[in-house]
């Protein structure tokens, strides 16, 4: 017991005892470490669930609150070093799941895309492209563990598909106005992403421009321009700037991937 001594007749104040500061000290520690576990259990599965930006978002707030309830129930200075050591864990936790492939696409960040012929050689966890028809046909399981997944159209059978190929062997640029009627009239409310070669790229315009302007206002150019830097072309959505032999590498404007 001790009397207060700004105002000796005020009540007198109890002091926590040793044991119970040890115990508020468990409780903020069990607590935030709670909050961590379910930070990396979130960031697991969004590394194979594609999430929107308000997952990631709720995600935040809950650490944000563990840490927040942490620092309420210690009051021992002593012990505050615990709760610091926490919110930097998951501050770290926060940060991977800002910096995962997923998250960078739905917060308005550039973002990577992976194509190729043999999706199983594209590195887990990335957005990956790949073929719905044609020689080159991938299957669901081939892309299983990667990002999302934007789906090519070689030879403009599937309006289903997210893109077109328009390239020496596959569609023509003439072709490509007709693929982009097909599926914007089928679902007006999407976007028709076309893949085409730089110098291919004039051709394809002037097709594409022979179509009602609100068609134009939705199509997306994915260029293909390896110069081996990353860049995107102005007037592009995204840029192929690599060609390897396993896979090929594209910069892509934020939301390229809908």
């Amino acid at each position: 017991m001790t009397l207060r001594k700004d105002n000796p007749s005020a009540p007198p104040l109890r002091l926590p005892t040793r044991a119970e500061l040890r115990a508020r000290a468990d409780s903020a520690r069990d607590a935030m470490a709670d909050g961590a576990r379910q930070a990396r259990d979130a960031v697991t599965r969004g590394a194979q669930h594609p999430v929107t930006r308000g997952t990631r978002d709720a995600m935040t707030r809950g650490a944000r609150q563990a840490v927040s309830q942490g620092a309420r129930i210690v009051h021992d200075p002593s012990r505050r070093w615990k709760a610091a050591v926490a919110t930097a864990a998951i501050g770290a936790i926060a940060g991977v799941c800002a910096s995962t492939p997923w998250a960078s696409a739905a917060s308005g960040q550039m973002q990577t895309i992976y194509d190729s012929v043999n999706p199983t050689a594209i590195p887990a966890g990335q957005q990956v492209a790949t073929y719905s028809d044609g020689t080159y046909q991938a299957s669901s399981a081939s892309v299983a563990g990667r990002g999302n997944v934007l789906w090519i159209d070689t030879n403009g059978s599937d309006t289903h598909a997210d893109a077109l190929d328009v390239e020496p062997g596959d569609e023509t640029p003439a072709q490509a106005a007709q693929w982009v009627s097909a599926k914007l009239s089928a679902s007006p409310h999407s976007d028709a992403i076309v893949y085409t070669l730089k110098n291919d790229w004039p051709s394809v315009r002037a097709s594409i421009d022979t179509l009602p302007s609100w068609m134009q206002s939705q199509v997306k150019y994915w260029i293909a321009d390896p110069t081996g830097t990353p860049h995107i072309l102005p007037g592009a959505s995204a840029t192929q700037w690599y060609w390897g032999s396993e896979y090929d590498i594209s910069l892509a404007q934020p939301g390229f991937f809908n």
